[in-house]
């Protein structure tokens, strides 16, 4: 997992697992000349020039430890750095603030070795204190942060120890296969100017849109410039930053970066096909079909990165009711809990005909939750997804349902149907719901949708289970099984087709269960990948999640972008922003 192969370590008995990558000799503009300096190996652009993108909602905060909406991580995401950085493009981790790392035989303890002589946007020196701190921030229950979650381990919080100004111990509760990649999802911050809002507990309430820049500093790219309510948050460079390229010139290119808030897609299309932004992601495949029209005229290109980590997936519901209450749906949990209904549901769908009439041909039929998007763990040994009306009446008759004037019935007479509920506001998913429809009624199937606006819809799936059938999405922030925990293990929150249990309800739950366990601290990778398809296998088998579509990731760049090299994993285009750059026939200085 690491970013080099492993080798065995002399002497003290350490797994080396990652190396520094060479630094350049030359410096950063405003970098010390000890400074251990990272060199990026893309290609050399020039310096200059702005580059707008639209956000199509204002960014909630600036603040790296309470954010969860898509804007605020857009922009905090320019402004910050992690110790150790996942590279969209491959998917494997590699060196970032921390420039290599050891990890014990027992994959308990980690030590970070930190570049020494960085600078935060600020010019303040940066050095382990940062990164203690920074952990304490994260755990602190007070501050509600969401990456707390990922830093319990073994039931208890990770220990973050200083062992001098450069290095970094990092202990846990047990073993945890991808510990290093929770590295990237925790921005260092600045201990010098947050340390007094910490200590009074009112960190949560920190780097509000409204704070001004000079009292905000960060160790990415870019540093915060100015910001006009409802309208433009503007970002210039980083004097201070601890990348340069191949030639030794230092990143990041650009001059600044421009977030204009623009509030749907369609308004985003018209500004990037009118030239007044540079970049446009989480296009849908109508609006990349109407750009696509105009592509070379409009001086743009768009790329179609293939399926990305969302799917979708049809569940029944499977909770303990109380059939006072629900009664209607407990009576057709008889039919829902059995896997040869789930499976003859699934045999029917037309997951061809969905690709081809909801996203225009820009979306992968699923057999299973893992995406072809993720070139690490799917499952390639599972045969794709193929309609089969006779497969499914053949599963529905050994079940003991049958038909009468082409209604299908269950074994007591009653006919078969029940309501499909879904995201009203999601076009794709309502006309996925309809398709849906429409196949299972060849099946002999009475099927109805309600769409319902979405805190309604989240209300019945989590709260009062008052629903039959559900279509939604779930999209990993990451390809590597530990972000889909709390989906597959039983207990976990997200456990959607039966919420709350204390214990498994089946023997392929308790299965799942155990492999999801044990890949967690199986440290061999590829135990971990033969453990993780067995899971895939099992969810292939008994569909508590019936698994669709995943659509395609599309986007778009202004022609004469240097380095653009978007990736399925979020941010889709501006991940690598401190390598981007304008060549001179673009014009965009």
């Amino acid at each position: 997992m690491g970013a080099v192969a492993g080798m065995q370590a002399r002497g003290r008995g350490l797994l080396v697992v990652a190396v520094a990558l060479s630094a350049s000799t030359a410096l950063a503009q405003g970098a010390p000349s000890s400074a251990d300096l990272l060199r990026s190996e893309h290609e050399v652009g020039r310096a200059g020039g702005r580059l707008v993108f639209a956000l199509r909602s204002e960014p909630k905060t600036l603040n790296p430890v309470t954010a969860v909406d898509i804007p605020s991580k857009d922009v905090i995401g320019r402004l910050t750095a992690d110790l150790v950085h996942i590279d969209r493009q491959t998917q494997r981790t590699a060196p970032a603030l921390a420039k290599s790392w050891r990890v014990s035989p027992d994959g308990r303890h980690y030590t970070l070795e930190l570049r020494r002589g960085l600078r935060f946007s600020d010019g303040h020196p940066f050095d382990a204190d940062d990164v203690v701190f920074s952990f304490q921030c994260y755990l602190d229950e007070r501050n509600g942060s969401p990456q707390r979650d990922l830093l319990i381990v073994g039931g208890k919080p990770v220990v973050v120890r200083k062992l001098d100004a450069y290095r970094v111990a990092f202990d846990l509760e047990e073993p945890y296969a991808a510990a290093e990649r929770l590295f990237d999802a925790n921005a260092i911050l600045p201990r010098h100017l947050l340390e007094k809002a910490q200590q009074e507990g009112r960190l949560p309430q920190a780097w509000g849109l409204g704070t001004p820049p000079a009292e905000m500093a960060g160790l990415g790219p870019f540093r915060l410039k100015s910001y006009v309510p409802g309208d433009r948050l503007v970002l210039e460079r980083n004097p201070h930053y601890w990348k340069v390229d191949r030639a030794g010139r230092p990143l990041p290119y650009l001059d600044e970066i421009m977030f204009l808030l623009v509030p749907s897609e369609d308004a985003q299309v018209i500004r990037f096909k009118a030239g007044e932004t540079d970049l446009i992601s989480r296009l849908s495949a109508a609006n990349f079909t109407v750009l696509a029209r105009d592509q070379v005229a409009g001086r743009y290109r768009l790329e179609d990165l293939g399926p990305g980590l969302e799917y979708s997936f049809l569940f029944f519901n499977l909770n303990t009711l109380d059939a006072g209450k629900l009664a209607a749906v407990s009576r057709k949990q008889s039919w829902f809990s059995r896997t040869e209904f789930r499976q003859a549901v699934s045999a029917a769908l037309d997951r061809q005909g969905m690709a081809r009439l909801v996203y225009q041909g820009r979306g992968t039929p699923l057999a299973t939750h893992v995406t072809p998007g993720n070139k690490l763990w799917m499952n390639g040994t599972l045969p794709p997804p193929a309609r089969s009306l006779s497969g499914a009446r053949d599963r529905l008759g050994r079940a003991g349902f049958s038909w009468k004037d082409g209604t299908l019935q269950d074994g007591a007479g009653e006919a078969v149907e029940f309501t499909i509920i879904t995201n009203a506001s999601n076009a794709s998913r309502v006309q996925m719901a309809s398709i849906i429809q429409d196949d299972l009624r060849e099946l002999g199937l009475r099927v109805q949708v309600v769409p319902l606006e979405n805190r309604a819809l989240l209300d019945r799936v989590f709260h009062s289970h008052d629903y039959e059938a559900a279509l939604m999405a779930l999209t990993s922030e990451d390809v590597d099984p530990n972000s889909e925990m709390n989906v597959w293990i039983s207990s976990g929150p997200t456990h959607l087709w039966h919420l709350g249990e204390s214990r498994p309800a089946t023997p392929w739950e308790d299965e799942i269960d155990g492999l999801m366990h044990r890949q967690l601290v199986t440290l061999d990778a590829r135990e971990r990948k033969r453990l993780y398809d067995r899971v895939q296998a099992l969810v292939a088998e008994n569909l508590p999640l019936i698994p669709l579509i995943s659509p395609n990731v599309l986007v778009g760049a202004r022609e004469g972008l240097g380095n653009f090299r978007p990736a399925i994993l979020d941010p889709y285009v501006l991940w690598n922003a401190d390598e981007l750059f304008w060549l001179p026939s673009a014009d965009r200085r």
